[in-house]
């Protein structure tokens, strides 16, 4: 039996991940006053309200070697294989807490795969595991065709507020408050395993214009289905999405919320759209 596991950075919730027959391990995110799960989509609403009061922004933790552990060697006992997709080790050091606990557990049949991604593309690329698991493909066959994959899937947004990127100290406070006045919604990309600016725009539509371009330079292969996720404003996504549906011809369209292990950084109204290169 070969048994895949993720990490709470693709947003799969307990429900989607039992249909899905998968394991998925916590990274941990800790306000002030209390742990912030992320298990569900009302999970997911109440991160975003209590981040929306907070002073200070919450701690994300990666998901430490003894949970990977557990799994291991219970895999190990029934002999079954493991493949892990690990949130992108540019962002987390999740992937190595994996790969100590594979070391650890002294088990060949594991696989420790770096997504070099985070939220929907991390979805697609567990989505493609299962997939590939359900037609029969083995455990080395699927580990290549993910890492194939990996390099051709893009995820990109638009941030609505400067003010969570201000609370981590990413930008001065006075950028902050200047930013909040004139607008501006930076346009952020998962590139190279790490968040990056793909620009600035003033309003929001503006910033949704900024990621057509790049996805017409890019292309998109649309034998796959194009992911959009959101953080906090469901009615904003989906009008983001049928413009992006017209723009493009789209027919195979989904819409996910995303959780606060990304969240927490892009803070609320966040947009987000995932696609595979042509």
């Amino acid at each position: 039996m070969l048994r895949i596991v993720t990490d709470t950075a693709s947003d799969i919730t307990v429900e989607q991940a039992r249909n899905m027959n998968i394991d998925v391990v916590s990274l941990d995110i800790t306000f002030e006053d209390g742990p912030a799960p992320q298990r569900t989509e009302e999970d997911f609403r109440r991160f975003y309200q209590r981040l929306e009061a907070c002073d200070k922004l919450p701690v994300t933790s990666r998901t430490p070697p003894e949970e990977y552990l557990n799994l291991f060697q219970d895999a190990r006992e029934k002999g079954d294989e493991m493949l892990v997709i690990t949130l992108s080790g540019g962002l987390s050091g999740t992937v190595d807490s994996a790969r100590m606990a594979k070391q650890i557990a002294d088990y060949d049949k594991i696989e420790v795969v770096d997504s070099h991604q985070a939220i929907l593309t991390q979805r697609m690329l567990v989505e493609q595991a299962v997939k590939l698991r359900e037609e029969g493909y083995q455990l080395q066959e699927i580990v290549q065709r993910i890492k194939n994959t990996r390099d051709q899937v893009v995820v990109c947004g638009v941030v609505d507020t400067l003010k969570y990127l201000q609370k981590g100290g990413r930008i001065p406070a006075s950028l902050g408050t200047l930013g909040t006045l004139l607008r501006i919604k930076p346009v952020i990309i998962l590139q190279d395993r790490v968040l990056k600016q793909l620009g600035k725009a003033r309003g929001h539509d503006a910033g949704e214009e900024m990621l057509y371009k790049h996805m017409e330079q890019d292309g998109i292969n649309k034998a796959y289905p194009v992911y959009f996720g959101y953080t906090s404003d469901p009615e904003l996504a989906e009008r983001f999405m049928q413009r992006t549906r017209e723009r493009f011809g789209l027919t195979q369209t989904r819409l996910f919320p995303i959780g606060g292990v990304i969240g927490t950084h892009c803070g609320t109204r966040c947009v987000a759209v995932a696609y595979v290169k042509r």
